[in-house]
């Protein structure tokens, strides 16, 4: 996270002796310790919620991977629904004496 060195530490730890004073120090690197501690703990927490999330993610993702792999029919299912849908909606078969023209209708009702 943050790459400090022994020298650095030093220094800093020089400049907070010189400016908390000897009897002040020790509360404050206690306080600093706390205070780094929660932040480690509230960032790894924050970590594991997402790696956990993220886990649902996926399985819920295979899950339904599986399951469209394990019917291989549904496509062809859907496919035949669709075209029976956009069909036209079929008519009922003409009858004999639609199919004789309106003339010879006519002479073959008056025999």
């Amino acid at each position: 996270m943050f790459d400090v060195g022994m020298g650095e530490i030093g220094l800093i730890a020089v400049v907070a002796l010189l400016v908390l004073g000897p009897e002040r120090l020790p509360g404050a690197a206690r306080t600093a310790g706390a205070l780094l501690r929660k932040a480690r703990q509230s960032w790894q927490s924050v970590r594991v919620e997402i790696e956990r999330e993220l886990a649902a993610d996926e399985l819920k993702r295979s899950m339904q991977e599986t399951a469209a792999a394990a019917d291989p029919t549904a496509g062809v299912k859907d496919a035949l629904h669709s075209i029976m849908n956009n069909l036209p909606s079929t008519q009922s078969p003409p009858t004999h004496s639609e199919n004789i023209p309106a003339a010879a209708r006519d002479n073959h009702e008056q025999r």
